[in-house]
């Protein structure tokens, strides 16, 4: 390809909306371009890398045994009404009506569609197992779309569907789809750690989330460097430190004026926070009640892990207003589960902990010396937030802590939707049984920005080699040079046809032309310069970002060399 021929649209100076590096790059590289909030068109750069990550996808999915089909975006309510999903799904579901007043969505995900489809082509045992996938785009009504294709309204998804007579079936064709993932994400060059993960709207019993490592990122993850577990921090739980051993004291009305927050009436009474429980009043709009969830003061409650305590709905679980608060008879700042009236969540650590400080439920005052079980009750269940420093589940060491972007995420459906939309094989007996599904997700788009995250530097983009959109560029100072000219298009005929080479033949500045591919993040350049009539060139390794001068030979071995590895 000659640059001349290429939609090269590289920018100065990213759009205000972009504020982390991927974005800005991608911008800046004219890989794409924004059109609304959250949505965006792939350039002809950006296009080439999707493609070549959706190619390394569908080779190792192919090669698991998964067939690839193609279904539509746009999905009928009926099909989400048999799931049960309709109503539950939240805000983010993209609902719509057509002139016949007949209701559809632009699906966010298929579990729904694939389900009804193998229901109605697949009836005898000896179809199973099955493992159907897809590349397409995805819709989410986010309420805040940011951070470019990390979180968008319209998405680019690989998303499959397996189907086995039971739960064996299950676990064989879930493992086969781990192991799979860590391959394609190893293909692809990422730093990426895996997960157990919360099933949230998807559902199912097991999940493995994906994390590509990166200090942007909007989830958390907990792990233990002495015996590999490794979590999602929504998902994440601790081993319990054992408690100190006191003498059960008197429960004590106290005076704290004005002390509202736990560093308040901690420093006020001069204890350690973790003397403190903290009481969190939610509004649960799913089951319509003001519930009380009590975590330790220094801690924060796992909103996921209450929601499933709740069985309840992400989407539809809010923090109580002072007016809610005060219909229970509390204040906000001054909430304490001695007395509340409604129903009470009790994190674990709490129940080992004892003489604690608590609101009063009177403005300016909080209650010493409470304890679990003789002053209140409630439901015990995990709640709190794992952070650094907390015991492993598994061996008791300390959990170290990163911040990562979910690329992909597998759950073990189990019959959740077959049941429900009765997706059946018959047996031996003739008698008709729910096929057992597992779901298996990658975010396409969300992956290519990933990369750039992990593969950048102050200049640009630095593509590893198999996704780049182009292996090399050849760059002369003075293309309108004899000497110059007759050289690159020696060095792009040798390369044209075994690799995915570009000549740069733009009457440019040779300046401005190394900012372009610097920026765009070409692996390999080629500078035909001064040496020219030597047949001497400079070769750039963008990685490495190492300037030697070569012979054209051996810098077109060089390149050919790397190209027929991938």
């Amino acid at each position: 390809m000659k640059a001349s021929n290429m939609l090269i649209s590289t920018l100065k100076e990213a759009p205000q909306e972009a504020k982390i590096a991927s974005h800005v790059l991608l911008l800046r590289a004219g890989m794409m371009k924004n059109q609304v909030a959250g949505v965006y068109q792939f350039l002809p750069l950006g296009l080439r890398v999707l493609h070549k990550i959706e190619n390394i996808i569908r080779e190792e999915m192919d090669k698991a045994g998964c067939l690839e089909i193609l279904c539509s975006a746009l999905q009928p309510k009926e099909l989400w009404e048999e799931s049960g999903r309709w109503s539950k799904y939240g805000p983010e579901l993209m609902r719509f009506t057509d002139r016949h007043e007949r209701e559809f969505c632009l699906g966010p995900t298929h579990e729904e569609v694939f389900t009804s489809m193998v229901k109605d082509l697949v009836k005898s045992s000896k179809n199973l197992p099955l493992n159907l996938y897809q590349i397409q785009t995805k819709y989410r009504d986010e309420r805040r779309p940011r951070f470019g294709l990390m979180r968008g309204r319209e998405f680019l998804m690989k998303d499959a569907y397996s189907f086995d007579k039971d739960e064996e079936g299950l676990e064989v064709s879930y493992q086969k789809m781990f192991d799979t993932y860590s391959t394609i994400f190893t293909r692809l060059g990422l730093h990426f750690q895996p997960v157990l993960a919360d099933t949230g709207n998807i559902g199912g019993n097991g999940s493995h989330q994906f994390m590509a490592l990166s200090d942007i990122g909007e989830s958390e993850i907990v792990y233990c460097d002495t015996c590999g577990y490794a979590a999602d921090v929504e998902k994440a739980t601790s081993k319990l430190e054992p408690a100190e051993l006191e003498d059960l004291k008197e429960m004590e009305k106290v005076s704290t004026p004005k002390m509202r927050t736990i560093e308040e009436v901690s420093t006020f009474l001069n204890i350690d926070p973790k003397k403190t429980v903290k009481t969190l009043i939610y509004h649960d709009f799913v089951n319509e009640k003001l519930v009380a969830v009590l975590v330790r003061g220094d801690r924060e409650a796992n909103v996921i892990k209450v929601v499933n305590a709740l069985n309840s709905n992400e989407n539809y679980l809010e923090l109580a207003t002072d007016e809610e608060i005060r219909s229970l008879g509390s204040y906000h700042g001054f909430v304490g589960p001695v007395g509340l009236n409604c129903e009470i969540y009790v994190d674990e650590e709490v129940t080992l902990m004892s003489n604690f400080v608590v609101g009063a439920n009177e403005l300016d005052t909080h209650l010493i010396n409470v304890n679990f079980d003789r002053d209140f009750t409630g439901t015990v269940c995990d709640l709190r937030k794992v952070t650094e420093g907390d015991l492993c589940p598994i061996c008791g060491k300390p959990l170290s802590q990163e911040r990562g972007i979910e690329v992909g995420q597998i759950f073990k459906l189990q019959t959740k939707y077959s049941e429900a939309m009765k997706c059946c094989y018959v047996n031996e007996e003739g008698k008709n049984v729910p096929m057992v599904m597992g779901c298996y997700g990658i975010g396409v788009s969300r992956t290519l920005q990933s990369i750039v995250e992990q593969y950048h530097d102050d200049f640009g983009i630095k593509w590893p080699l198999n996704v780049a959109p182009y292996h090399a560029v050849i760059v002369p100072i003075n293309y309108n040079d004899e000497e110059q000219k007759k050289l690159a298009d020696l060095a792009y005929s040798k390369l044209i046809g075994k690799s995915e080479v570009v000549l740069d033949d733009r009457n440019a500045k040779p300046g401005f032309k190394f900012k372009d591919w610097e920026l765009i993040g070409i692996p390999y350049m080629i500078v035909c310069g001064k040496r020219s009539n030597e047949g001497i060139v400079e070769f750039k390794n963008r990685e490495t970002l190492e300037k030697i001068e070569l012979p054209i030979e051996e810098a077109i071995e060089r390149i050919l060399a790397e190209v027929n590895k991938l």
